[in-house]
């Protein structure tokens, strides 16, 4: 085969080539003008080119960028701090570059906790915690198994927010159950409160830990700083990603300073992980979130959002926490024929399902902007139907 890209072949090929953003916005470069309600997956958080970040970035690119883990520098531990404060004080963190990242160190963390012969992890049908070869094995969605296996053992699934399977699968061999507040790849399913205290529960009967992963959910965008805290429980161990460095590749894992300490040093390790310049990004993202309060502002605009998607005749549910969304469109509608069409229209949306919409704007969106997409949608619906 002949290579036509010198990038490997894991995505399709670009419907288009973005060049600038700047809040909402983005250009692509033939110059057309798009407005971004997917924000990178759920990681511009605040928004493309955020003045604050970038300067934080200039001033940390001048000052210095990397020395490595064998030495300490700022502003890491300051970004640990405020996570952990967020996350109701306690803890530890453990920085990486990526989500799949941080969902690796909780599963190391998880085993190496758990001592030998108590090394499973439990988590739902429909997940996504990566795809690393650790984190695709606890994802729960087995299509993406098959091509690379034969994948690490010790991970089991059971069906999402059903208490009982789960309870069925905890045997003296679980180190950790570790599930999503909202399963954003797996089509925007929220949990229950039911099922996440259900699971706190069998966790401290059993002595297993529980673990959530944020990456996608974490930092304002469900309506609450991390999507577990609408359900009353605290976990063990968080991951969180996407949105902490608003595009700049940094990540996260927390844990009680009681699990934190079964990691001693040598145990694990990253050359990039907490490195000055995506701490700066991630230090000046936080200040931002907190004095804009981003979990209020999520939660108003997606109610906002949710009533303005559910009004249109082509949607049937509407689903989600804060301005983590899906559109369930009605029957005989296929999501990606109309993201392509959005797309046309300017709007950025994607099928996270073959028949729902996801989308995730920026945590400062307004009301127009959202009254803007609702109207690009709309179109999107007609120039599908017309096609038909």
């Amino acid at each position: 085969m002949t290579a036509t890209s010198p990038l490997m072949p894991t995505y399709p090929p670009p419907a288009v080539t973005f060049v600038k953003g700047k809040g909402a916005r983005l250009w692509d470069d033939e110059g057309n003008e798009y407005l971004d309600f997917l924000s990178g997956l759920a990681v511009t958080g605040l928004g493309h080119s955020h003045p604050a970040v970038a300067q934080a970035l200039a001033i940390q690119a001048q000052t210095l960028v990397h020395t490595s883990n064998l030495f300490g520098t700022l502003p890491g531990p300051e970004v640990a701090g405020t996570l952990d404060r967020l996350l109701g004080g306690g803890g530890q963190v453990f920085f990486t570059n990526s989500g799949a990242e941080a969902n690796e160190c909780a599963i190391k963390l998880a085993r190496k906790w758990g001592g030998r012969g108590k090394h499973v992890v439990v988590s739902a049908l429909g997940s996504f915690h990566g795809r690393t070869l650790a984190t695709l094995h606890a994802t729960g969605q087995p299509q993406k198994w098959e091509a690379f296996q034969p994948l690490p053992e010790g991970f089991r699934h059971v069906a999402w927010n059903d208490l009982d399977a789960l309870e069925g699968a905890l045997d003296p061999s679980v180190a950790a159950v570790l599930v999503e507040p909202v399963q954003g790849e797996g089509g925007v399913n929220p949990a229950t409160s039911e099922y996440f205290q259900g699971i706190r529960r069998l966790c401290d009967e059993r002595g297993i830990l529980f673990m959530v992963d944020e990456v996608q959910t974490g930092l304002g965008r469900t309506g609450e700083w991390f999507g577990h805290q609408h359900f009353g429980v605290v976990p063990d161990v968080v991951t969180t990603a996407k949105a902490l460095g608003n595009g700049v590749p940094i990540g996260a894992c927390w844990a009680k300073a009681e699990v934190a300490w079964a990691f001693q040093p040598g145990d694990h390790a990253t050359t990039y992980g907490g490195q000055p310049l995506a701490a700066a990004a991630a230090r000046a993202v936080l200040a931002v979130m907190e004095a804009e309060d981003v979990p209020t502002r999520a939660a108003k605009a997606g109610a906002t959002l949710t009533a303005a998607l559910a009004a249109d005749p082509h949607v049937a549910e509407v689903r989600g926490l804060g301005l983590l969304v899906a559109a369930q469109l009605v029957d005989g509608l296929d999501a990606g024929l109309v993201a392509k069409a959005a797309l046309e229209q300017g709007l950025v949306v994607n099928a996270v399902t073959p028949t729902a919409l996801r989308l995730a704007p920026n945590l400062l969106v307004t009301d127009e902007e959202i009254a803007e997409a609702c109207e690009k949608l709309a179109a999107a619906y007609a120039a599908v139907e017309a096609s038909a």
